[in-house]
């Protein structure tokens, strides 16, 4: 009764009207609370269990207060502050069954602090420092009041013209499948429960990377054994991992949409891999049913998503109209509403909301006073995860680091801006708090060196491009177009560029070019900029790239020209700190690509872990009949695993421990490694294997493993990776999960192409 009492005035009830409401003495029996609470409610009641809201989107907050009273909605998004959510709590705890709701958000790689875009994190191959972004996101998230992130996004993606590659991890099964283990346990701590934690949701289920020709929203049609093999490893890596939430993806899967599949959603994903948490759809996926033509009209795009598995209806309106009617005629059992109830109560009890619907909300005289305040940051931790993942491309003749003295002529229309520093699905994260690369500079150099700053070009001339990413964007335009012709804005450029010692020039996309819906059919820096980057290029003088981007590149002239390339993806609320950093060599650059870079738009896909072929291209063997692109060099032009550092290392030839591995049984291989050069730095080994015969078609190499080391000048050390049984398994014809005796390759390398071997045999 206690318990009940501090709920009730919580919520500003009496402690009569609770006595007279339906409750529960099973608080701490989960099974059986839960039970109780199904029993008691209306067939309206759990309906409005299965609904997740928008707030402002779908409907008017005030609309939005009635129907939580009525206990008509069972979780909500897009509000991120306490004074916002506690008026919704307590109306929800004013509603027949008391039952809380929660609160969602996208936070993706950070909420009020924001963090490197997907590409930047993985590009650490630092699972501690991507561990390290995922529990201050959860820290600042659940400190607004949210339960839920919408994240990680671990979908694989082999095609850059998607614009969501910017979100997710990469190209490889093995790398995204352990970032996805340590976001999910980062954001959900030792429970998410906690007060400090919040509910991982893991999406986009399932494929949603593999869209054909990386057009957003598209079909996907694989076979299953690929499927198995390369794409759903990440999500299942993610529920093993105790992800209390999946987001359905929006695309189909060879014929049948996510949100209507019930072998995605009640086979694969309940029944083989026993996730019991709640299944919830992308926004307006349910309604989507008709337009993919599964469903003739809303009372069967309902019916199909319920019984498919979606217990949550995102932006919902069709689960309120047309599940009442459908119970009604039997065409849905109410057992199948109960199911998909008890997973939505479960993840709220999982969130510690049963025992203090306030848990996260706390009270109002705590709230801050300036949701935005300087104090709620973590610069610290987002300059640190920032300098970690950025990849040095380029650097010709050592130009880099850059001397703090002379003049610095700083170019591009990314140099200043802070928007497009934060990347997409910034959170809630304010513009004018990042620090862009000018201010980075200006900090770096204090009064030791001169900056100059010209903004050289538009991020486009193409007004058509500019009206489509400003109309992505709610609130504002982002794209903001100097009025000056481009020709004086490049003169401007140069004549400052002449009277500097370096030229740092910040190209590449505005933030919205890499986003949701945001495919593109070029690779290409645009034009715009390309206009500026040759004429800088004319002016003789030494020429630093700064890329800014959420996806893989066409960077062949820069690759020709620049003297240094440096790629440093949308970096956060302390990019310009960080890339300042690397830029004066405070920081010693390590980061690794995660995704190859082609060479051109038509060499896509291009990813490290192809299938093998019959009639392979060979280096430097004549390219007749064998499979290649004849127009120009194959193979990519920064492969998986890819950068380099200010210093240089040297790996030794690979030791294994045994010639051969028992079954059930392991060995070692080992490697050492040195550094060559005269500045201490990190670099990272990368361990792959190679399994020469199958029963099928296998891939050319797939990475097992990878360790990040720090060395000294001079240093040197023994870098040591154990193999399993379990790591030479794969998925065969029959989709059985085997690992079949022969030959396997051991390749350890600091990038997936420069490589030592070795060799073993799997009895």
């Amino acid at each position: 009764m206690k318990r009940l009492f501090m709920l009730g005035l919580m919520a500003g009830l009496s402690l009569q009207s609770i006595a007279a409401e339906p409750r529960s003495p099973l608080l701490d029996d989960k099974p059986a609370f839960i039970a109780s609470l199904i029993e008691q409610m209306t067939l309206e009641e759990k309906i409005g269990q299965l609904r997740l809201i928008s707030i402002g989107g779908d409907m008017p907050r005030e609309r939005i207060l009635d129907e939580l009273k009525a206990g008509h909605i069972g979780g909500t998004f897009n509000t991120v502050t306490r004074h916002d959510n506690r008026p919704m709590q307590q109306a929800a705890l004013r509603s027949r069954m008391k039952i809380p709701i929660f609160f969602a958000y996208d936070v993706v790689h950070g909420h009020r602090t924001i963090f490197p875009i997907g590409l930047g994190l993985a590009s650490s191959w630092d699972l501690d420092t991507i561990a390290s972004s995922g529990r201050v996101q959860a820290i600042e998230a659940s400190a607004d009041g949210l339960d839920m992130t919408f994240a990680p996004m671990v979908d694989i993606s082999r095609d850059p013209r998607w614009g969501r590659t910017s979100e997710g991890f990469g190209e490889d099964p093995y790398l995204v499948s352990e970032i996805a283990r340590t976001m999910v346990q980062a954001y959900q701590g030792q429970s998410p429960a906690a007060p400090d934690s919040v509910t991982a949701s893991v999406k986009h289920f399932a494929l949603y990377g593999a869209v054909e020709g990386g057009r957003d929203y598209n079909v996907v049609d694989m076979s299953p054994m690929r499927m198995h093999q390369d794409y759903l490893p990440p999500y299942q890596a993610a529920i093993d991992a105790g992800a209390g939430g999946v987001m359905v993806a929006l695309n189909s899967i060879n014929g049948v949409p996510a949100s209507a599949n019930t072998w995605l959603l009640q086979d694969l994903l309940r029944r083989d891999w026993g996730f019991d948490g709640v299944a919830l759809s992308d926004h307006g996926a349910i309604s989507e049913l008709m337009r993919h033509g599964v469903a003739k009209d809303g009372r069967e795009a309902a019916k199909l998503a319920i019984k498919a598995g979606i217990d949550m209806s995102m932006a919902d309106s069709l689960y309120r109209e047309e599940l009442p009617g459908l119970v009604a005629s039997g065409e849905v059992g109410i057992g199948e509403i109960d199911t998909a109830v008890r997973e939505v109560l479960g993840a709220k009890y999982d969130m510690g909301l049963f025992h203090d619907p306030f848990r996260r909300i706390g009270l109002a005289k705590d709230d801050p006073v300036d949701v935005n305040a300087e104090s709620r940051l973590h610069r610290e931790a987002a300059r640190a995860v920032a300098r970690e993942s950025i990849v040095l491309l380029e650097n010709k003749g050592q130009t880099l680091p850059l001397q703090k003295r002379g003049t610095i002529a700083l170019v591009g229309p990314l140099a200043d801006s802070p928007v497009d520093m934060m990347g997409s699905w910034s959170a809630a994260g304010v513009a004018k708090q990042s620090v862009t690369l000018r201010q980075g500079l200006l900090d770096a150099l204090g009064d030791k060196a001169v900056l100059r700053h010209a903004r050289g070009a538009n991020i486009t001339d193409d007004p058509h491009m500019v009206e489509y990413l400003n109309f992505l964007n709610w609130d504002k335009p982002e794209v903001v177009q100097d009025s000056r012709s481009p020709e004086t804005m490049v003169a401007e450029a140069v004549a400052m560029a002449k009277q500097a010692d370096v030229i740092v020039a910040t190209v590449g996309e505005s933030r919205g070019m890499s986003h949701e819906a945001s495919s593109r059919t070029s690779l290409q820096i645009p034009k715009s900029q390309q206009a500026l980057l040759k004429a800088l290029k004319k002016t003789g003088k030494p020429l630093v790239l700064v890329l800014m981007n959420g996806r893989p590149l066409d960077l062949n002239w820069a690759k020709a020209n620049a003297d240094a390339v440096v790629e440093t993806w949308f970096s956060g609320t302390e990019g310009g700190h960080a890339i300042a950093d690397v830029l004066f060599g405070d920081q010693n650059p390590a980061g690794k690509l995660p995704i190859s870079f082609p060479r051109s738009v038509g060499q896509i896909p291009t990813y490290y872990n192809h299938l093998r072929v019959g009639r392979p291209y060979v280096e430097g063997k004549p390219g007749n009949y064998t499979s290649q692109y004849f127009e120009e060099p194959n193979g990519p032009l920064y492969p998986f695993g890819y950068g380099l550092s200010y210093t240089d290392f040297e790996l030794s030839e690979v030791r294994l421990s045994s010639p051969s591995m028992p079954r059930g049984g392991g060995l070692e291989a080992s490697v050492t490694l040195k550094n060559t050069g005269s500045r201490d730095g990190a670099t990272v080994v990368q361990l792959y294997v190679r399994g020469e015969v199958a029963s099928v078609i296998r891939p050319v190499k797939e990475l097992k493993g990878f360790r990040k080391v720090f060395l000294k000048a001079g240093e040197t050390r023994e870098v040591r990776f154990k193999l399993e049984e379990q790591d030479l398994k794969f998925v065969n014809a029959q989709l059985e999960r085997v690992a079949e005796p022969g030959v396997f390759e051991v390749q350890i390398g600091l990038d997936s192409e420069q490589v030592k071997r070795g060799q073993f045999t799997l009895l």
